[in-house]
C-alpha cells in the first residue's frame, strides 16, 4: 500500500474505512470548529462515493488508534495532457494537539505519492488561510504557490485570517 512508505514510530497512514467515521468526526473540528457536523449515514455514503473514484481516498493518519491527521485526495479524469488525470487535495487537517510533529506533512506526502501512483500529472490544493505558518507548512511539504486560485461559493467562506 502506498501509505506504508510513510508509517513509522507508531504513526500509520491508510485509506479511511467506515469504522473510522467517528475518528474523522472528532478530527474535523480542528479544521473548522464552526463547520456543521455531517450525519453518520451521509458520511458513510460520501466516503463510499469517494472510494468509487479510481485513485481517490480519504487518507487517515493514526497515532496508535487515534486519528491525528487526514486529507482527501480526489483523482480527476482529464481530456488534456494526454489524458493524464490530476489530483486535488482537500480537507487537510491535523489535530491541534499534534501539530508540529510532521504528521500533516507525512499525510500530504502520502496523498501526493498516491496521486503519482494513479498517473496524475499534477496535484493541486487550495487554502483559504492567510496565516504565514499555514502557508509555510504547505511550502515545506513541497507545494509551490505558482497559480492564482479563484472560487465561487454558495455559502460564505470561513475567515481564519
Amino acid at each position: 500500500m502506498i501509505a506504508d512508505r510513510f508509517n513509522q514510530e507508531g504513526f500509520s497512514i491508510r485509506a479511511a474505512l467506515p469504522s473510522d467515521l467517528e475518528g474523522l468526526a472528532a478530527l474535523y473540528p480542528h479544521l473548522n470548529p464552526s463547520d456543521e457536523r455531517i450525519a453518520r449515514d451521509l458520511a458513510a455514503s460520501r466516503l463510499e462515493a469517494i472510494k468509487q473514484i479510481p485513485g481517490s481516498a480519504v487518507l487517515l493518519g493514526l497515532l496508535g488508534d487515534e486519528a491525528v491527521a487526514s486529507c482527501t485526495l480526489i483523482v480527476i479524469p482529464n481530456l488534456t495532457n494526454g489524458g493524464k488525470p490530476y489530483g486535488l487535495i482537500e480537507n487537510v487537517v491535523t489535530h491541534a494537539g499534534y501539530r508540529g510533529r510532521g504528521y500533516g506533512t507525512r499525510i500530504l506526502r502520502a496523498a501526493v505519492a498516491a496521486a503519482w501512483d494513479a498517473g496524475c500529472y499534477k496535484v493541486m490544493l487550495m487554502t483559504g488561510s492567510k496565516q504565514p505558518s499555514t502557508l509555510k507548512f504547505y511550502e515545506n511539504a513541497g507545494f509551490e504557490q505558482t497559480k492564482t486560485g479563484f472560487q465561487m461559493r454558495r455559502m460564505a467562506a470561513r475567515q481564519d485570517g
